[in-house]
């Protein structure tokens, strides 16, 4: 996913304590760039640095904000519409370096940092936002917008401004204003310590084993691997495992103790509510709490109707009716899959009922059983370095004739990440490209792409996009071999590179992935069919010992595979998407406290009939940062939304010759480099011709909506 967390451009406040310290010599925050593409030096900037240049930064766009409030000309486009999207470059350059940072390698300063700015950039969004003055303008500019005769760009910014303004409470009275400011202020905080309590929790919570036999099955590279983590941990002679951010953990495809799968399954579950002081459970309540409290101030029944006002799914009656539509026949098809397993179990006087720790192992043997392959057999031929040149990048110079080159001169804040110059078909330089794989105790968990600089001809500004996964780093001198969730996930995110590199528009507002929450997830979504593509396949899936290419006997039964388990994948997707809405769509009168978290979950579970203990919801409560902290409140369920979009596109494209380089620029053209500049569903239809249909999708993921009584 992309991280959606605009960096606001100022505060209203800054705390004494920076007040107080004089800016370091030389802070390289303070300038523009001097490298390429206004890429970040980040081995020039420290903790030290981000403070002060906070304070320059808010500093010069106060500034700019009053002047453009207080210009005694008449208000006009461009000294204050345009003006506004000129504002607040130098702390837009700091927020981006340091939100980026935050999330992919941070540390104890770092978190300090960002517990005290969270709620001063809430303030300063609401200075901006709120400011009487300066809405005056817009709102007498919008009132002529029919006059104007403006390109449909500037148009659009114009319409867009106005809503962003009233969106964020710019109609509401003085009191109402206060409050609205104290919540904003509030709800920053909190979600800043959900972020760290995620993190901190997940590194706590790392599963300790005694004795190598516990971790029968795996293999020797990952029991090396939890050795030294657990030397490392002081633990010498154990094995330490650690949790990723998910529910399901990937070793429970391997290991073969149940005792030792329970343990792992549990803990993860029990992240964030297990009385840790990382526990989540009055945060939850204290976040839904106050965004249903803000929603209804701003004249909305709840946070989900707020949220999804502006969406292209249309209005949270829609949402309901889709999502009421998939959970039947996915619980229904979990339950079959479920039923497989067990029989299994039994043959093998297993003496157990199947539970969520044994799934992933045991659909690996009905996988085994019913295709003559397990995802073990994949993985040698998936290498980290062939499936990123010959896979990712091969598919997007085939698609669009782009190019890469990878450069060893610019500064990297952590060794092992890479950076590339990318280049369009005709030789010119397009992006820098940034790909950082591994995890780290100090990476947040999942996978994204980060815009560290932003495509915008106002500004005169190009992209410099990174992608951040989470994927798990050998011991030295081993090669790392992938899953095959892990090769659609470099795909995914690769997408989500693209959509900011092939950015062409002249307002950063509308740059890269600036559309609407549940359109952003579609181009990346797109771009993981490519993963399967034979042609793209049988240029990256090469034994990395041998180097023979993936047997086509094997290829044949992944594909014939495609459908399997897909009855589990959407149950436990939707399980969380339901609990997304749940807590959002409902008064704060509605919303328990922090005791009655866990009960109000599974009562929503129950609701919702995705009550099936086998299958958790990918992300419990207590530990799902899309909603509670990374910008997908209300919007998880985007993904499946967005593959609706995704389903007939891909249709469109097999349709019309697949992988092509006509196909690849009209795609470019119609979509990838629009932004935000016009309607995101136009956009859509514009490529495909057509209306969003869910019987794509449907045939994709093998699922059949009962007939209408």
């Amino acid at each position: 996913m992309p991280n959606l967390v605009r960096p606001f451009v100022g505060f209203l406040v800054l705390m004494s304590i920076v007040q107080a310290q004089p800016a370091p010599a030389a802070n390289p925050l303070l300038t523009p760039s001097p490298l390429p593409f206004n890429y970040p030096p980040f081995n020039l900037i420290k903790n030290e640095h981000y403070l002060p240049a906070y304070e320059a930064g808010m500093t010069e766009n106060l500034a700019e904000i009053a002047a453009i409030a207080q210009n005694p000309a008449p208000a006009n486009f461009d000294n204050t519409i345009v003006a506004l999207e000129r504002s607040g470059r130098l702390l837009t350059r700091v927020a981006t370096v340091f939100g980026g940072l935050s999330g992919a390698n941070t540390n104890p300063e770092m978190q300090k940092i960002q517990r005290a700015m969270s709620p001063r950039l809430a303030a300063h969004s609401d200075a901006i936002r709120l400011n009487a003055a300066l809405f005056a303008r817009i709102s007498s500019l919008y009132a002529a917008r029919a006059s104007l005769a403006l390109d449909p760009e500037s148009d659009r910014l114009l319409w867009r401004t106005f809503q962003d303004f009233v969106r964020a409470g710019a109609k509401l009275g003085e009191a109402e204003k206060a409050k609205l400011r104290t919540l904003n202020s509030e709800l920053a905080t909190l979600q800043t310590t959900f972020t760290q309590n995620v993190l901190k929790e997940r590194d706590s919570s790392s599963v300790l084993f005694d004795a190598r036999a516990e971790l029968a099955g795996l293999s020797d590279t990952a029991i090396a691997t939890a050795a030294a983590a657990a030397k490392a941990a002081g633990h010498d002679g154990k094995f330490l495992i650690a949790l990723v951010n998910t529910s399901g953990q990937p070793p429970l495809t391997d290991l073969k103790n149940h005792a030792a799968r329970a343990k792992l399954m549990a803990a993860s579950l029990d992240r964030g509510s297990r009385g840790s002081d990382y526990d989540n459970r009055a945060v939850v309540s204290a976040i839904a709490k106050k965004r249903a409290a803000r929603a209804a101030l701003l004249g909305y029944a709840h946070h989900a109707a707020y949220q999804l006002e502006e969406q292209t799914v249309g209005s949270v009656e829609v949402l309901n009716k889709l999502l009421a539509q998939l959970a039947p026949p996915a619980v229904a098809n979990a339950r079959k899959e479920a039923a497989d397993m067990q029989a299994i179990v039994d043959a093998e006087k297993g003496g157990f009922t199947l539970g969520a720790a044994d799934w992933d192992l045991y659909s690996e043997k009905v996988r085994a059983a019913r295709y003559a392959f397990d995802e073990s057999q994949l993985r040698p031929y998936y290498e980290l370095n062939r499936v990123l040149i010959d896979g990712v990048f091969f598919a997007a110079t085939k698609l669009y004739g782009i190019t890469f080159k990878e450069r060893h001169d610019l500064p990297v804040y952590e060794p092992t990440v890479r950076t590339f110059d990318v280049f369009n078909s005709d030789g010119s330089a397009l992006a820098i490209f940034f790909f950082d794989p591994y995890a780290r105790s100090n990476k947040n968990g999942g996978a994204w792409a980060n815009a560290y600089s932003s495509q915008s001809h106002l500004l005169g500004t190009r992209p410099v996009i990174g992608n951040h996964l989470n994927i798990p780093q050998p011991p030295a001198g081993q090669p790392t071999l992938l899953t095959h969730s892990e090769v659609n996930t470099a795909f995914h995110e690769f997408g989500h590179a693209l959509h900011g590199m092939f950015s062409n528009v002249k307002y950063p507002r509308f740059s890269g992935t600036s559309v609407p929450r549940d359109f952003v997830e579609f181009p990346s979504q797109v771009n993981e069919m490519w993963a399967s593509w034979p042609e793209i396949l049988q240029n990256y899936a090469k034994h990395y010992q041998t180097g023979a290419p993936l047997p086509a006997e094997l290829l044949a039964k992944v594909q014939a595979a495609a459908k399997f388990n897909q009855g589990f994948k959407t149950t436990e997707y939707l399980a969380a998407t339901l609990l997304d809405q749940a807590w959002h769509q409902v008064s704060a009168a509605e919303i328990p406290e922090a005791d009655g978290v866990l009960a109000f979950e599974a009562a929503a579970l129950k609701k919702y009939g995705v009550d099936f203990a086998a299958v958790p919801p990918r992300y419990r409560s207590t530990y799902f940062s899309h909603t509670f902290s990374g910008g997908y409140s209300a919007g998880y369920y985007s993904y499946i939304w967005s593959e609706v979009l995704d389903a007939n596109t891909v249709e469109w494209i097999k349709q019309n010759g697949g992988l092509q380089r006509a196909n690849g620029d009209r795609f470019r053209a119609k979509l990838l480099s629009r932004g935000g500049t016009a309607d995101a569903l136009g956009l859509f239809r514009d490529f495909t011709g057509g209306e969003p249909d869910i019987k794509p999708l449907l045939v994709r993921r093998g699922l059949e909506i009962p007939a209408q009584k």
